[in-house]
């Protein structure tokens, strides 16, 4: 049974403030004690050893339980032991633990003033109030100090506990995110590639066998990107994305156009470019059933807006900043944490519009897109369904 809780602030000094205890044992047995004052003596150290130690244990203002109990001994053998002022020191020790300092600190004034209330009434002796007092005042004022300090270092400790938990949470979140961008669109490009090369196995087993040559490669990079996403260190830039785009909708049999201004950007806009680039053509080969699709990155001086646009069936609820499911729901949290702008369109057609700000150009800063003669970029790839739109 453990007489204090376990407390690495405490460790072992609630046993040895018991040392103070002998005062109150010298005071009353000194000058031949009979056997009432050992009597005496020894009841008040059992009377006050178990409050001594529950106080320990209170929370809060219950600590005043203890604290009045000892009080009370204090003014009792007063005036027959005038050791009975380490009482006060003690009962003045535990009222740190009895609330916030300002409360502690009246009630400090409040037991401080009882000895020599009671010596002014009674006519006991200074050896007894001036101890209790000054003592009362020194060793209560430092034990609330310190109490307020320990409760101060509670609270950073519980706030780095949520800080962290935080932390982690965000850190499950981020690898979430990037597998469903990383993994929604490899795999959609690997199964449409792999149907493609079946498609062809028999009519063009040579064209099958680079379907599938390129699915290999496909999903190693998927296996590199994945690995490099769990890491926390995966970089794409805008360029590479507009590439793998072409390829994944060449292999669908989408009509594809591009036009991209040159801009002088961030790193980190053009990671979120990247990715919601990466996510919006994703969205076009899972659920559009559209034939065309349009990419405009347009240069706004101090902002740059990525437009992507298909003539498929359109997303639901028209003009939601929601709507559409956990990739557009991490695309708008990118777009958000870097004060940008994300909006959807499922009119005639879904039409992802993001607006990010751009960053004082520096040296490390990429240029993205590359005009020729001052004209933006103009492409399209793949072969051109019957009935699509030029």
């Amino acid at each position: 049974m453990r007489l204090i809780p376990k407390a690495d602030e405490l460790g072992w000094t609630p046993y040895a403030w018991l040392v103070y205890l002998g005062i109150f044992w010298f005071a009353g047995l000194t000058n031949e004690p009979t056997p009432m004052d050992w009597a005496l003596t020894a009841l008040g150290t059992a009377v006050f050893l178990p409050l001594y130690f529950w106080g320990y244990w209170l929370p809060g203002r219950k600590t005043l339980i203890p604290v009045a109990g000892i009080t009370l001994l204090g003014i009792l053998f007063a005036p027959i032991n005038w050791g009975s002022s380490v009482f006060f020191v003690y009962a003045a020790g535990h009222l740190g633990f009895a609330g916030s300092a300002p409360f502690a600190f009246r009630l400090l004034l409040v037991l401080a003033a009882l000895p020599p209330l009671e010596a002014w009434l009674l006519d006991l002796s200074p050896f007894f109030w001036i101890p209790a007092m000054v003592f009362s005042l020194l060793i209560g004022g430092i034990n609330i100090h310190y109490a307020g300090v320990r409760r101060s270092q509670a609270a950073l400790r519980r706030t780095q506990g949520e800080v962290e938990r935080l932390a982690k949470l965000a850190e499950r979140e981020r690898i979430a995110r990037d597998l469903h961008d990383l993994l929604g669109h490899t795999l959609t490009v690997i199964t449409r590639k792999a149907e493609l090369a079946r498609r062809l196995a028999e009519k063009d087993p040579a064209r099958a066998a680079l379907e599938i040559g390129e699915v290999e490669q496909v999903a190693r990079e998927a296996l590199k990107q994945v690995r490099s996403a769990v890491s926390g260190f995966r970089q794409t830039d805008f360029s590479t994305e507009l590439a793998q785009a072409r390829v994944a909708l060449q292999s669908a049999l989408i009509h594809f156009e591009a036009e991209t201004d040159a801009i002088d950007i961030d790193p980190a806009i053009e990671q979120v470019l990247a990715l919601a680039l990466r996510e919006a053509t994703t969205n076009v080969l899972r659920h559009s059933h559209a034939d065309s699709c349009r990419v405009r990155l347009e240069n706004l001086s101090d902002r740059v807006r990525l437009t992507v646009n298909d003539n498929g069936k359109g997303a639901p609820g028209q003009d939601s900043q929601t709507s559409g499911g956990m990739g557009l729901t991490g695309m708008q949290e990118r777009v958000a944490a870097i004060g940008g702008d994300f909006n959807v369109d499922g009119r005639g057609g879904t039409s992802i519009t993001i607006t990010l700000p751009v960053l004082q150009p520096s040296e490390n800063t990429t240029r993205v897109g590359q005009p020729s003669r001052g004209k933006p970029l103009l492409g399209s790839c793949g072969p051109e369904p019957s009935g699509a739109k030029g």
